[in-house]
C-alpha cells in the first residue's frame, strides 16, 4: 500500500460526526510530512468512499477542498459536524484514531 492509499484507508475510518487533521493522519503514518497528507488528499479520484472533506487544519479551520470550501461545509454540516465561521470545535469533533 502506497502513501496515498494509507492516507484514505485512515479517512475512511473517521466516524460520521467527526473530523480529524493533516497532523494527526501524518503522526499516525510515521512522519511529520503534513502537506504531503494534503496533497494525497487532494489527488483523492473517489470522494464519495474516500471522505476527505472531513480533514481539517489542526487549528479547527477547514483548510482547502477539491470541490471547494462550500461543498466542505456543505458535507461536513449533513455529517452533523457544526461550521462556524469556517472552523470546526476540535473538542467536540476531533478523533484521534
Amino acid at each position: 500500500m502506497n502513501f496515498n492509499e494509507k492516507v484514505y484507508a485512515l479517512c475512511r475510518k473517521i466516524p460520521k460526526g467527526k473530523v480529524s487533521t493533516y497532523k494527526i493522519i501524518a503522526k499516525k503514518l510515521n512522519t511529520r510530512a503534513y502537506r504531503a497528507v494534503g496533497n494525497a488528499l487532494n489527488k483523492n479520484k473517489d470522494p464519495e468512499n474516500i471522505p476527505c472533506y472531513k480533514i481539517v487544519n489542526s487549528s479547527g479551520e477547514l483548510g482547502g477542498y477539491s470541490k471547494g470550501l462550500k461543498e466542505k461545509v456543505k458535507r461536513l454540516r449533513m455529517d452533523g459536524v457544526r461550521v462556524e465561521k469556517n472552523k470546526v470545535d476540535l473538542k467536540k469533533y476531533l478523533h484521534k484514531f
